[in-house]
């Protein structure tokens, strides 16, 4: 993979014009050298006939509206932000498409005649990983997120709203954090529906006690937190209040599977990591900067690929 710094990208250096095909895509993040971006999009790019290198850009805080405005001078397509750039993009860009606004952050970036113009895949990514992975529609799922304080989370369960979902159960360590998200998303609950036994819209804390009460009218279990990341960090649900009519969705796809998707498989759940989050987010993003369909079965094998090593 190759890995180039904003100032690479800001002075022209040799580094990126020896880039061949030309850099005409990038991911700017910090860290950046994790990212599995580059080999899926580049396998697009290939198989698309395009000649054109996606290649990954590390970029500190303080560069990156330096790099965002040297994207058209480069002539670069566009890009890729991941953390911790998503909400920092906002004040940097010329436009900022209405989902993405109302996400609270831009993981992709379209140059558009000299203007850069900003986007959100990522809930949509995860809409189409959902009905990819278990062959149903968020909006016919009742839902409990975990991670509902911020960044990914956050992201989520907007999205989840704005398909109107069934129901949605928002977790969080600090509870505080995912009583503010409930009382934001509200106004998009209030329906003509008649109530079942439980509220379609709820915070609850990360406790024992108070997650059995929910998973009797939980259709799918989603992780958008960080636990999970490490083999050594504590279990987020306990793995005896997990049974086979769930679906369990982590946004962690480190390689193998989580401690929550084993758990998951053990107790005949249904279970699917984010690789398939990362792989439909990208195809949208490709969507956008090429305006043609992406070739989803090459970007998969070339995700499947990288993500064994």
């Amino acid at each position: 993979m190759i890995v180039l710094t904003a100032n690479d990208l800001i002075t022209n250096s040799a580094a990126l014009q020896a880039v061949s095909p030309v850099a005409k895509l990038a991911v700017f993040g910090d860290p950046v050298t994790h990212s599995k971006s580059p080999a899926m999009q580049n396998a697009a790019l290939k198989s698309m006939g395009v000649d054109g290198s996606y290649v990954a850009v590390h970029v500190d805080s303080h560069e990156l509206e330096a790099a965002l405005r040297a994207l058209p001078e480069r002539g670069f397509l566009g890009a890729n932000l991941t953390i911790p750039h998503k909400a920092a993009a906002f004040g940097m860009i010329d436009e900022i498409d209405e989902s993405a606004r109302e996400l609270g952050v831009v993981n992709t970036i379209l140059v558009d005649e000299g203007r850069l113009r900003g986007f959100n895949t990522d809930g949509p990514g995860l809409v189409r990983a959902i009905r990819d992975q278990f062959s149903v529609d968020i909006k016919d799922l009742r839902i409990l997120l975990f991670g509902a304080g911020g960044g990914a989370g956050r992201a989520i369960a907007i999205q989840c709203a704005m398909e109107n979902c069934e129901r949605l159960v928002l977790v969080n360590r600090t509870f505080e954090k995912a009583v503010a998200l409930r009382d934001e998303l509200a106004p998009r609950f209030h329906s003509d529906r008649l109530e079942g036994p439980v509220d379609r819209l709820e915070a609850i804390p990360h406790e024992i006690d108070a997650l059995r009460r929910q998973l009797d009218y939980v259709d799918l279990i989603i992780n958008a937190s960080s636990l999970g990341m490490k083999r050594s960090d504590p279990p987020i649900l306990p793995a005896s209040l997990l049974t086979p009519n769930l679906m369990v969705f982590d946004t962690v796809y480190a390689s193998g599977d989580s401690r929550l998707l084993e758990s998951a498989r053990s107790a005949g759940a249904r279970g699917a990591n984010g690789l398939s989050m990362l792989l439909h987010q990208g195809a949208l993003s490709l969507e956008i900067w090429l305006n043609r369909t992406a070739p989803i079965s090459v970007m998969r094998r070339a995700l499947e690929a990288v993500a064994k090593n």
